[in-house]
C-alpha cells in the first residue's frame, strides 16, 4: 500500500494516526493516543483506517515566566515585619 502524508492509518500496536512525514528512510505518524512515533519506512506496516481523524485540540501557549534576573529584583533586600 502506498501511504501518503496526511493519510489516516491504523497500526496494530499504536492504533490510529495520521502520517505526518514520510521519506525513503523514515515515516513519522502522530497517533491519536500514543503520540508521535517514527518508523523505518521499509519495515513499517499500516492499514488505511476507517473514518476521519479526530480534531486535535491546539495547545494553549502560556507566556514565559519572568525570571528573577530579568525583573531587576535580584539583590534587593526584603523587609519582613
Amino acid at each position: 500500500m502506498a501511504i501518503k502524508v496526511g493519510q489516516y492509518v491504523h497500526h496494530v500496536k499504536y492504533g490510529n494516526g495520521i502520517i505526518v512525514e514520510r521519506d525513503d528512510d523514515r515515516t513519522t505518524v502522530d497517533f491519536d493516543t500514543a503520540g508521535v512515533r517514527k518508523f523505518v519506512t521499509a519495515m513499517a506496516f499500516f492499514e488505511a483506517a476507517e473514518g476521519e481523524a479526530p480534531k486535535k485540540k491546539r495547545s494553549v501557549r502560556r507566556p514565559k515566566a519572568q525570571s528573577l534576573a530579568s525583573s531587576g529584583d535580584v539583590g534587593t533586600p526584603v523587609v519582613v515585619s
